[in-house]
């Protein structure tokens, strides 16, 4: 097994491997990142979000997508976990225990404060494997979100 940073050919399959969380998690009609755009946030002049992968045999079998968070509590940068997933076959092997153990290094190695992710609520295998860690949930905070419609209405009011 091997992690490590993803490489610019690790692209579609790491995008293919998001299209499978997102149909793990009954939202699969909202997966609809490009390889160019996921190329561009990743490896870009910009990058605003970091990968890592674990391997096999050189075969990627899952990833862990993520970027630095602020918090003005702490007065110090955070890691926020956007996606972490491993093909269903290659489950209770290690693979996420070993992606989530990168990301707290480089949460050590950085200074990060904090390093934070959500989960749905239904998804009990995984609240399982995040207790395990030693993760606690914050169940007294509601995510909100506005996207889509809802988004381009709210901006356009009062103009």
């Amino acid at each position: 097994m091997l992690v490590r940073f993803a490489r610019r050919d690790d692209v579609t399959t790491v995008n293919q491997l998001v299209r499978d969380l997102a149909r793990y998690e009954r939202a699969a009609h909202e997966a609809t990142a490009s390889d160019a755009q996921l190329a561009e946030a990743l490896f870009g002049e910009n990058p605003h979000v970091f990968c890592h992968v674990v391997e096999i045999d050189d075969v990627v079998v899952g990833f862990a997508l993520w970027f630095r968070s602020y918090s003005t509590w702490t007065g110090a940068s955070g890691l926020y976990l956007e996606d972490l997933y491993v093909q269903p076959e290659y489950r209770g092997r290690g693979f996420g225990l070993a992606l989530m153990r990168t990301l707290a290094r480089v949460c050590v190695d950085e200074g990060l404060t904090r390093f934070e992710w959500s989960v749905l609520d239904w998804n009990e295998p995984s609240i399982d494997f995040y207790r395990r860690l030693g993760a606690r949930a914050l169940d007294e905070w509601t995510r909100f979100r506005l996207s889509h419609d809802a988004l381009a209405n709210f901006a356009r009011q009062g103009d």
